[in-house]
Formats: structure tokens, C-alpha cells, sequence
């Protein structure tokens, strides 16, 4: 697993997610989750609300892809992730509460997003390496 550094953590928190999966057949897929949190230092986790195609893909076996960018800067980082399916206990709970406190549905599931690997998206030589 790879380790999340304070900066990382920052940018997930502050700044828009957009999740890419792949189906069984090979087509990509890529959606933002503005639900996107830090679990702990090597998991991200989302929520799944509507269950469309980043979820099934999940459910079929899809590693998860996680882009965030902060254009002021410009920096950014690629986390590649095994996903991780959570339909009860004391994590869905507590998302389930929330979605329904900010007037959501309750969640199809939480996706935990276990980092495998960790790219730099900033602009220049080591743009799309990988450093974690």
C-alpha cells in the first residue's frame, strides 16, 4: 500500500474527486464523487448513492483510478486503488446518516479505496509518475 501525505489529504478534502473505473467489456468510465473523504493515511473512501456504472463496475471486479487537481497551483495526484464494498456496519451507518441529514437518498454502499499506488499530476517532467 502506499501512504497519503498531509498535502494529499488536503487536496482530496478542498477540492473536487473524479473517480474512473472500467467494465467487464473494457469501456472506461469516469464520474465525479464529491463524497470523497480520507479514511486513514492509505484508504480513500466515497460514498455510492445511485449505484450507475462506477458502482457496477466495482461490483464486477474494477481496480479504481481517483484524480484530484488544484488548477491554482497547478498540482495534482492519481491514486490507483482496490476497491472495498461496505453495505453495513458502523462506516455505512454513519454515511447513510449523513446523506440523509443533507436531504440525499441512503447510499447503495460505501467504497473504500484501498491505495495500491499514487502518481503526481503536476505539470512538468514527472507529470503521470509514479511516486508512492
Amino acid at each position: 500500500m502506499s501512504t497519503l501525505t498531509q498535502e494529499m489529504k488536503d487536496m482530496v478534502m478542498n477540492q473536487q474527486c473524479f473517480h474512473a473505473t472500467v467494465s467487464k467489456e473494457g469501456i472506461p468510465n469516469n464520474a465525479p464523487k464529491r463524497s470523497t473523504r480520507v479514511l486513514n493515511d492509505e484508504t480513500l473512501v466515497f460514498t455510492e448513492g445511485v449505484g450507475g456504472a462506477t458502482y457496477r463496475n466495482v461490483l464486477d471486479g474494477s481496480k479504481v483510478a481517483v484524480a484530484v487537481v488544484n488548477r491554482e497551483i497547478p498540482d495534482g495526484f492519481r491514486f490507483i486503488g482496490t476497491p472495498e464494498v461496505q453495505t453495513e456496519g458502523e462506516l455505512y451507518e454513519s454515511a447513510a446518516e449523513m446523506s440523509l441529514k443533507n436531504g440525499m437518498p441512503k447510499p447503495k454502499a460505501v467504497i473504500l479505496v484501498h491505495i495500491d499506488e499514487i502518481h503526481t499530476l503536476k505539470p512538468g517532467p514527472m507529470a503521470g509518475k509514479k511516486i508512492g
